[in-house]
């Protein structure tokens, strides 16, 4: 029998069973939302990508907290809160993968080290699995 996954590894199989999720940024009490869809764990973080070139990625410089959900039919909805860490220091098979699900989805880099592109860890995360009657906390580190 296999154990159903916690931590983590729950968040990400919301994050990655589905096309796209959400990320929310606020900046001078606007929110601003936006489809992600690449999401990965290194050293216990979770990690998503952007490009220094896009507004998340200034919205983000102003005001660290986000929030970032995913329905994923049938299993009910996850909420993610954290804070962007934005120390990029992705390793190498994080930025490769990075780079190739964003150049598939159209966008252009010159490589997975190409300055432009960036990755951000949850710092401080909170993460609840929802569904019409309640939220269920995800246990986290």
């Amino acid at each position: 029998m296999t154990t159903p996954p916690t931590g983590n590894e729950l968040i990400l199989q919301y994050l990655t069973s589905v096309p796209a999720w959400y990320l929310a940024t606020s900046v001078c009490d606007q929110p601003h939302v936006r489809p992600f869809s690449f999401a990965a764990e290194q050293d216990g973080k979770i990690w998503f990508c952007t490009a220094t070139t896009k507004d998340v990625w200034e919205e983000l410089q102003e005001n660290q907290r986000f929030e970032a959900t995913s329905w994923w039919p049938g299993h009910g909805w996850l909420i993610l809160r954290g804070i962007a860490g934005l120390k990029d220091c992705a390793n190498d098979n994080i930025r490769q993968a990075g780079y190739e699900h964003l150049t598939a989805l159209g966008e252009h880099y010159n490589g997975p080290n190409d300055p432009t592109l960036t990755f951000f860890s949850v710092e401080s995360p909170q993460a609840w699995i929802c569904n019409h009657d309640e939220w269920v906390p995800v246990p986290l580190p």
